[in-house]
This record gives structure tokens, C-alpha cells and sequence, in this order.
């Protein structure tokens, strides 16, 4: 990242977990750095590449050279609870988004940054469940979701609608929430949410659509078992640990 890019402090960090995202990633960057760009205030963008077998991380150097606001983090292991956790402690920002590369909704970005700043909330939730909400997924993506919740909800006592995709909120109210999770891979983000919840910030969740660019990188049945232990996991870090 050249010298220049670190003069300026961002008020704004967007961090995006990415896995064998060759094909998107330059025009979904390009995209998010138009829109991005409409906002007047300094920001980043966080590329937390895990893991790809693709060309990904080549992409991703190529665009951190062309454009100061890219930064590129990467690790070997393809763990996306990771991924967003380090990019989320390397985010300089005053409001952090995070994003998914096949969504970079900016009418998202524009309605939860002005609830931040005019103090309506400190966590922003996209949902793909809650009322006016329009989820395009396959059907069986959505009842997954559906399902999923529902676990949560019994075994954690979460309240809200939904803990994956979009959120927004505001650096320094989540910054220790995010630091005493004990999860990664799929359920870090849901551990996020819930802890989040328990110590009372303050959260709102708004309806999004969902339009995905591509089909998932990640095999949604394989993902199952990992799923499963990651919450047997949660349930001890949560409901036993605290």
C-alpha cells in the first residue's frame, strides 16, 4: 500500500472476507469504489483473502497497487469467521461495514451509516429475514437460513432475525465484543451478534435485498457438519464460559 493511503486516517473501513473470488473481485472493488466515492469521507476497503486456490490474491495485490484505499490482508487457511475477524481488528475507521464481495450493497451502506451517525444505533444488521426484506436466494438457502436461526434462538437465546451478511457499526463499540470471541469459520459471525446483544449494544436491524452475483464458493451440505460443531462450540463459549 503506498505511503499516501496512510496520510489519511479512514472514517470509514469496509471489510470483505474473499475465497476464490477472481472473477468478481475486480469489477465488484470498482463498483464499491464508485459508490464509495459518492459518500465525501475518507475510507478503506479490507480485503481478507483466505485460503483461495485461484488467482485471488494476485487480483487482489494488482488492485491494492493501483488504488491507495484497497488494502489486502491474507492468510493460507480458508476460515471466513477469520478472515472477518482480522480484517474487522485491522480496520482503522470510525464506522466499520461488513460486506460480502457478491452483494457491496450501497443502499445498505447509505441507510445504516446514517443511523450511526445520528446515534439511532452502534450495530447495524442487514437482514435477510426480517419484514421487507427480499431474499432471492435459491429457496433452499433461505430455509437453511431459517433453520439456522432457529437453532440459535433455542440454544443461545438470540432475539433478532438474522446473524450472517451485512452489518455496519461503530468501531469502537463493538471493538471488545469482537476481540473475546472464541469462534471462527461460520459461526463467528453469529458469535459476534449474540455477544453483542448480551452486552447490551445497541442494535437494529434493517430489511436488504439479496441478490447474489454468483453461486456460493462453498458447498452449502459440506458445510454441515462444520456448522453443527461450531455451535456445540458456542453453546460452551456462551452458555458455560459466559
Amino acid at each position: 500500500m503506498s505511503e499516501r493511503a496512510h496520510e489519511v486516517v479512514p472514517r470509514l473501513s469496509i471489510v470483505i472476507p474473499v475465497f476464490d473470488e477472481e472473477g468478481i473481485l475486480p469489477a465488484s472493488i470498482a463498483g464499491l469504489r464508485d459508490d464509495l466515492s459518492r459518500l465525501g469521507w475518507a475510507y478503506e476497503i479490507v480485503v481478507s483473502e483466505n485460503g483461495s486456490r485461484d488467482r485471488t490474491v494476485e487480483v487482489a495485490r494488482e488492485i491494492e497497487a493501483r488504488c491507495p484505499e484497497v488494502r489486502v490482508l491474507s492468510m493460507r487457511e480458508a476460515n471466513y469467521g477469520r478472515a472477518l475477524r482480522e480484517g474487522i481488528l485491522a480496520a482503522r475507521g470510525e464506522f466499520v461495514i461488513c460486506d460480502e464481495i457478491d452483494l457491496c450493497d450501497a443502499d445498505f451502506h447509505r441507510r445504516a451509516l446514517e443511523i450511526l451517525e445520528h446515534g439511532g444505533a452502534d450495530l447495524v444488521i442487514g437482514s435477510k429475514a426480517t419484514a421487507g426484506s427480499e431474499d432471492q436466494r435459491p429457496l433452499f438457502r433461505v430455509a437453511a437460513t431459517q433453520v439456522y436461526n432457529g437453532i440459535l434462538r433455542a440454544l443461545l437465546g438470540f432475539h433478532g432475525t438474522d446473524t450472517h451478511g451485512l452489518k455496519a457499526f461503530r468501531r469502537t463499540a463493538l471493538f471488545d465484543v469482537v476481540a473475546a470471541c472464541l469462534s471462527d469459520r461460520d459461526v463467528f459471525a453469529s458469535e459476534l451478534v449474540i455477544r453483542a446483544e448480551r452486552a447490551g449494544v445497541r442494535i437494529l436491524e434493517i430489511p436488504v435485498r439479496v441478490v447474489e452475483k454468483r453461486p456460493p464458493t462453498v458447498n452449502l451440505v459440506k458445510r454441515v457438519p462444520r456448522v453443527l460443531s461450531g455451535l456445540a462450540r458456542l453453546f460452551v463459549a456462551i452458555r458455560l464460559r459466559g
